[in-house]
């Protein structure tokens, strides 16, 4: 049944987006043209001639950016991210065309106009989807019918996932497995995997063998493929995995990247780098009244320097100096004792721009120099990172990108005094699933949600 309801969805989403395409580029028409008033060049049926040519065109795009894929486990913002990225090269063809048609002048800004409307439509549809789909299946409508196959920890957590995210819309029939480790309904032990298999009919299976069952495989495998039931596995060592690991080949046997990093291409390193000189050159200029005011609200609040030097780890494991706006009194335990929210080294002044981040903005003058990002893991202080790497698995991960000033853990609540564990896996996750998109993202929340901490004033 799921078969054909996503068969059916899949046809309506592509049939929604070519409306809200072709309506795009006519309403753009009509906003140009009421809002600025001229005498436009072309008549407003050229529009609509190329706004339908151009909703068919874009159902390819779409495919083919693998937009009509299930989106079950997939992110929003990567959703919305290959939608961008998909009108851009729709509207770099439909530039592309009218260059060479000569004959035909649409309009800049009805062309500007259709560019943002494209994207807010069928972005805007895209979020609306997920909201109703995700309703729907909290309340046990367009369900994945699941068996796993395990019953140990693999199965165990994910079974757990399932249930803590019903709205993703899975359901999970019984498992199949010689123990009887789970809840859910026991449909009987790995031999009988075929008959079972027939008799469920799921829409997917999911391996979640334990290293000691895994001889179990390829039985499982030609169980699947004679039932014709897509097969998903949890690999044994998931625990060392990334999300979203690279395959390698060496002459047919894969290799499996265990830290696939994005920035490590040049073309990423370099559009980071670029947004971040950019970035905090812009940053400066604006914010300068700022750090004027402050410096001067150091200086009067306490003897010592405005600002405030601190050698951290970066990029590498190299060294460097993170400046701050001075917030506490001179001090000599500045390079091993981690401040807290009742310090009693903090200025009155000082405690109020810690509050609200203010002491954080000569850091824009480390992204400029290239030891820091806009966005990226906290940089620690050396004392700390040599005692973090021995207690805290996947610690070291963190120094393979640029620190940054705010970043995925910052945004989710993780500043000060909090858990070294939860940090580091939202830096990693940040790490393996950086995008342009994600960073702005980030930027974003921590304009809004992200400036002001939870530290007390004096």
């Amino acid at each position: 049944m799921i078969r054909e309801n996503q068969r059916f969805l899949n046809h309506l989403n592509m049939g929604l987006d070519a409306v809200l395409v072709f309506l795009s580029l006519p309403l753009a028409f009509w906003l140009r043209f009421n809002l600025f008033p001229g005498i436009p060049s072309v008549p407003i049926g050229r529009y609509v001639q190329a706004g339908l040519i151009l909703g068919l065109v874009h159902m390819l795009i779409y495919a083919f950016f693998g937009l009509y894929e299930s989106v079950r486990k997939k992110r929003l913002y990567q959703d919305l991210g290959r939608i961008f990225w998909a009108n851009a090269l729709g509207f770099i063809l439909f530039q592309m065309t009218l260059f060479l048609l000569r004959g035909i002048h649409f309009s800049r800004g009805a062309l500007v106009i259709y560019f943002l409307l494209v994207n807010v439509l069928t972005g805007g549809k895209r979020i609306f989807v997920r909201k109703v789909l995700h309703h729907f299946r909290g309340l046990g409508y367009n369900q994945k019918h699941v068996v796993i196959v395990g019953s140990g920890p693999l199965a165990q957590r994910y079974a757990a996932e399932v249930e803590r995210s019903r709205e993703l819309g899975f359901t999970i029939n019984g498992y199949i497995s010689n123990d009887k480790g789970l809840s859910q309904r026991h449909l009987g032990v790995f031999d009988q995997m075929e008959r079972i298999l027939e008799q469920n009919k799921p829409d997917e299976v999911v391996a979640a063998l334990e290293i000691e069952d895994y001889d179990r495989m390829p039985g499982l495998i030609q169980a699947c493929e004679k039932s014709g039931v897509r097969l998903s596995l949890i690999p044994f060592y998931a625990d060392y995995m990334p999300s979203r690991p690279q395959v390698d080949s060496l002459n047919g046997l894969p290799l499996i990247n265990l830290r696939r990093i994005p920035l490590d291409n040049l073309g990423n390193a370099f559009l980071k780098r670029s947004m971040d000189f950019f970035g905090s050159l812009i940053l400066i200029l604006l914010t300068s009244p700022i750090m004027l005011a402050t410096a001067v609200g150091v200086k009067l609040s306490s003897p010592g320097p405005i600002i405030f030097k601190q050698k951290r780890v970066g990029l590498n494991k190299r060294k460097f100096y993170m400046y701050k706006f001075r917030s506490m009194r001179l001090n000599d335990s500045s390079d091993t004792a981690w401040s807290t929210d009742s310090d009693q080294r903090k200025t009155r002044f000082g405690a109020f721009i810690r509050k609200f981040s203010i002491d954080e903005l000569p850091q824009f003058f480390n992204v400029l120099k290239g030891d820091m990002s806009l966005v990226g893991p906290r940089p620690e202080l050396p004392f700390y990172v040599e005692q973090f790497k021995e207690e805290v698995p996947l610690y070291m991960v963190k120094h393979q990108v640029r620190p940054g000033i705010t970043g995925w853990a910052q945004v989710n609540g993780l500043r000060g005094d909090t858990s070294i564990e939860d940090r580091i896996r939202h830096d990693i996750y940040y790490i393996e699933n950086w995008t342009v998109l994600f960073d702005i993202k980030i930027l974003f929340m921590t304009l809004f949600k992200g400036v002001k901490n939870q530290e007390k004033l004096q």
